[in-house]
């Protein structure tokens, strides 16, 4: 009975093992699921907001942006993997990608560190401005794939 209970355990950390392995194998999506912007906003919403929530508009369409712009030859919005643009899904390829997404990791921290502690010094107009920008630049993207 005991050396049931040894195999059966034995095979059922296998099975863990094999199904969490083949996950890590999985294509990676090229543009993050987190990069759509929830909703947009015309410049007389913004300008009732306060400075506090323009801050947080602002970061999160920087991310957004980042996130996106350096893959537009490949896609403008999330779901597209290596896979799927036909490039080979192997350790190195995949390597690469994890290396730019931690890349780009590591800039969004020291930017959105930078902007939390400078930004308040803005003016609110200036805020508005970029948002509504921002934004505009993000709609642009998803009307890029009507240019090829």
């Amino acid at each position: 009975m005991r050396m049931k209970i040894i195999l059966f355990s034995f095979s059922f950390f296998l099975a863990i093992g094999a199904g969490y392995a083949q996950k890590k194998n999985q294509p990676k999506s090229i543009i993050s699921e987190r990069v759509s912007i929830k909703k947009y906003h015309n410049k007389e919403e913004l300008e009732r907001m306060p400075k506090g929530e323009l801050l947080t508009l602002y970061i999160e369409r920087i991310e957004s942006l980042v996130k996106t712009l350096p893959y537009i030859a490949f896609a403008t919005k999330p779901g597209v993997t290596m896979t799927t643009l036909g490039i080979p899904n192997n350790n190195d390829n995949r390597k690469v990608l994890d290396n730019q997404f931690e890349a780009t990791g590591d800039f969004l921290e020291s930017t959105v560190d930078f902007h939390k502690k400078i930004l308040p010094y803005s003016d609110t107009s200036n805020l508005v401005a970029a948002i509504l920008f921002y934004e505009e630049s993000m709609k642009s993207l998803h009307e890029y794939s009507e240019f090829h």
